[in-house]
């Protein structure tokens, strides 16, 4: 099964590896990150998208079954879901497993994403709980109605068919974003222990997000 876990990853940070890592574990498959190049439904990014791409080279160095996919930064269109499963289809064909990776958040927020839903007859969702949202409580319409026959009880279930299940992947919650992290850097707060320690690293040389916006990235 081929998994993505897309994001504007601005940057980075240790709950991003924590939920990568538990979906490759759980799922027993690569997780393929994409960093998004302009993101339609969220503001401008803070980082460049050469610099979170690099960002995220440097948090998965070493680590087993997570790779950075740069797809969604090589178009000079607006970096739409639809339009890069349809790319990963052209790809791997109209019978492979495909998943995308997102948080609960995500999944409130899906109805506000473009075609949203075709991309069930393209991937699978896997569904990382995250802190403050109960997927057990009560969804937005038309969200109850359009899952309720989709809900999947095991990764057999994604692994049977291509498309159009949804599972939980329940984990640790981690009160991390990347909001938080940048606003922890502009505020002179502590925030290393957040995000990777190359990551840190890297954050300092190219002075990201004391002001608010991104120095040019060297290459």
């Amino acid at each position: 099964m081929a998994v993505f876990y897309g994001g504007t990853f601005d940057p980075v940070h240790c709950g991003h590896l924590e939920v990568a890592r538990r979906a490759r574990d759980r799922l027993q498959a690569t997780i393929h990150l994409m960093p998004a190049a302009d993101p339609p439904h969220r503001p401008a990014p803070g980082a460049t998208a050469l610099q979170r791409a690099q960002m995220l080279d440097l948090a998965v160095a070493g680590e087993r079954g997570l790779k950075v996919d740069r797809r969604e930064l090589m178009r000079s269109t607006p970096s739409w879901s639809i339009d890069t499963l349809h790319g990963i289809r052209a790809e791997l064909g109209p019978d492979a497993p495909v998943a995308l990776l997102i948080g609960a958040d995500g999944l409130v927020d899906l109805p506000q994403w473009k075609a949203w839903q075709a991309l069930f007859t393209l991937a699978h969702f896997v569904v990382a709980e995250r802190p403050g949202i109960d997927l057990d409580g009560r969804l937005p319409e038309p969200l109850p109605s359009f899952l309720e026959t989709r809900w999947a009880d095991s990764v057999d279930d994604l692994r049977a068919v291509a498309a159009g299940r949804v599972l939980r992947l329940q984990q640790p919650l981690h009160p991390e974003s990347a909001t938080n992290v940048r606003q922890c850097i502009a505020d002179g707060r502590p925030w290393r222990h957040l995000v990777p320690t190359a990551v840190a690293g890297y954050i300092d040389r190219h002075r990201l997000y004391a002001t608010g916006a991104g120095a040019p990235a060297s290459l």
